[in-house]
This record gives C-alpha cells, sequence and structure tokens, in this order.
C-alpha cells in the first residue's frame, strides 16, 4: 500500500500549490476507482480529460471566442488591445496564484519572442493579415499574437510535466536544436527561394522515427511514436486555427471575402512549428529516457491492463 508522501511524490499535482491539497482526495477516489476494471478504465479517461484540461489553461482560444461574440463593436478600447491586456492579466494571474511554474514562464517567453519576429516577417509578405484596429502592435501585428504561440508553449510545458513524459532512442539536443533552426529559417527563406520543407520533414523522418514517448495517465506508462504524437496536436491547432480566422482575429487572402476551412496544407506548417515549440520546451525540461525497472510497466496505447493497488 503507498504511504501518502509516496502519492505526493508520484502526483504532477504537486508541482502547483493550489492543487497540493487534492492530491490526498484523489489518491482515495483512485483506489475505489480500481476495485473494478470497466472503473479503473474510465476514471483513467477521466484523468486524462482533467490533465489535458490542466494542460489547457492559459486559454488564449477561449478569449479569442469570447471577443467576437460579446465585444462591444463601439468600445472604446479596440477588441486587439483588449486581447494584449486580458492575455497579459492571465499570465501575470497565473504566476501570482502559483498555477504556472517559472520553468513555464520562461518557456513562454521565449515562445512570445520567436512568434512575434515571425508575425511581423509573414504580414509584410502577405500570408495573412489583422483585419481590426489597434494602437498595441508591432508593424501591422497586435501584441497579443505572441500570447497564441505562448498558448501553445504553455500547453507543451504543462503537458510534458503532468504526463510525466519519457523517451526512448531520442536524438541527441544538438541535433533537435539543429533541425529546429532550419526549420525556422525555412519559414522566412521559403518566400525567397525554394521551399524545404520536403527535406526537413525526411530529416524529421530519420531523426525521429524510431523515438517513443511514454506517457503516465495514471500508475502505468503508456506510449506512442513521438512523430504520431505531433501530428496529433498539430491537427488540433489547426482545428483551433479554424475556430480563429472564424471570429476572423486574422485572415488569410483567401478568406478575406468569407470564411473558409484553413487549407490542409496548413498541417505541414503546424507540424513543423510544433517541432521548434517541442525543441523549446525540451531545452527547459530535458528528454529523459526510462530506467529499465520503468520499462517493465510499459503498456501498449489501446491495450494496458491497469496497476494493482499496491503498486
Amino acid at each position: 500500500m503507498q504511504q501518502p508522501e509516496d502519492v505526493e511524490r508520484r502526483s504532477a499535482a504537486a508541482l502547483w500549490a493550489p492543487l497540493r491539497h487534492f492530491i490526498a482526495g484523489e489518491a482515495r477516489l483512485g483506489a475505489l476507482a480500481q476495485r473494478h476494471r470497466s472503473t479503473a478504465i474510465a476514471y483513467e479517461f477521466l484523468r486524462f480529460g482533467v490533465k489535458q484540461a490542466w494542460a489547457c489553461l492559459f486559454g488564449m482560444l477561449a478569449l479569442l471566442v469570447a471577443t467576437h461574440l460579446w465585444y462591444p463593436a463601439d468600445a472604446p478600447l479596440a477588441r486587439y488591445d483588449f486581447l494584449v491586456l486580458a492575455a497579459l492579466a492571465v499570465q501575470i494571474a497565473l504566476v501570482a496564484r502559483k498555477l504556472e511554474t517559472f520553468e513555464e514562464a520562461k518557456v513562454i517567453l521565449l515562445f512570445h519572442v520567436v512568434g512575434t519576429l515571425m508575425e511581423v516577417f509573414k504580414t509584410s509578405v502577405g500570408s495573412w493579415i489583422y483585419p481590426e484596429p489597434s494602437i498595441l502592435r508591432i508593424a501591422g501585428v497586435p501584441l497579443f499574437s505572441g500570447f497564441m504561440y505562448a498558448s501553445i508553449g504553455s500547453y507543451l510545458a504543462r503537458a510534458w510535466r503532468l504526463f510525466d513524459f519519457r523517451f526512448t532512442h531520442h536524438p541527441p539536443m544538438w541535433s533537435v536544436m539543429a533541425l529546429c533552426g532550419a526549420i525556422y529559417l525555412n519559414f522566412y527563406w521559403h518566400h525567397y527561394g525554394p521551399d524545404l520543407r520536403l527535406g526537413l520533414f525526411g530529416v524529421t523522418g530519420l531523426m525521429f522515427g524510431r523515438t517513443m514517448i511514454h506517457y503516465r495517465i495514471w500508475r502505468v506508462y503508456r506510449s506512442m511514436p513521438l512523430l504520431l504524437g505531433w501530428g496529433l496536436v498539430a491537427l488540433f491547432i489547426w482545428f483551433a486555427e479554424n475556430i480563429g480566422t472564424f471570429t476572423r482575429t486574422w485572415l488569410y487572402p483567401n478568406q478575406l471575402h468569407g470564411w473558409s476551412l484553413v487549407t490542409l496544407g496548413k498541417l505541414s506548417s503546424w507540424f513543423l512549428l510544433l517541432i521548434i515549440s517541442y525543441a523549446l520546451v525540451a531545452l527547459v525540461n530535458r528528454p529523459r529516457s526510462l530506467g529499465q525497472r520503468a520499462l517493465e510497466t510499459i503498456v501498449p496505447a489501446d491495450s494496458a491492463p491497469l496497476a494493482s493497488p499496491s503498486e
């Protein structure tokens, strides 16, 4: 039987001070759920959803939708400027209430800088536009745009720690950062020369083709190919981008006269951008491998037996 200190040590909730009060109660609930396999499966599914919701705590997409639906058109403060102030307030509140760790805040700052630089360039060459007026902007880019990139970094940083990511066959970090730099440069270069993304996809496949990500929802590690995990996250970012353009927060040239789905070709861009996001988060969290004892608990993501209460 696990001692209380063992439960807290294994719980990701211990990383955020406001959540530590719930660790003991969650452990009791988990013990009840494990009495039957069906309730254990349901409980693990519930834990997965709760952890994903906590990873998405920054809530930038919710701000975009809310201001699109309810922000007054005649308000003295432009919607974009309100979004800047609201996102900044959320960021300050998360840190002040210890709902965000200092390491996560560092990742978000990195994303803010990297994302804003890209936004300034992309809007200057007409890749997309921000159609509404605002004061808080740089070269036509409202400052809240950096928070949209930062929200991706916030999600990855939180998910990394919530699910205790471990890896096998992970390439060395110097090669990951080199790939990250090449991808970032290609986002600029392809406007003036040949697009190198097919080659970048090939290099990514060679580097990460064998890499497995192991994640712990509850008591055991489950696993999937890292490339598959990136693909799933990129797909959900594409869904979010469609919501963002539907709210007319930004628009692609083909959406100026009426909304339409963002082309599926943008999935490749999000996939590559996600690799940059992953590399920046990995600089802070550093990929860890599983020890031999941990490897014995790995089970496929679709058919794992659940651990007994004594584990």
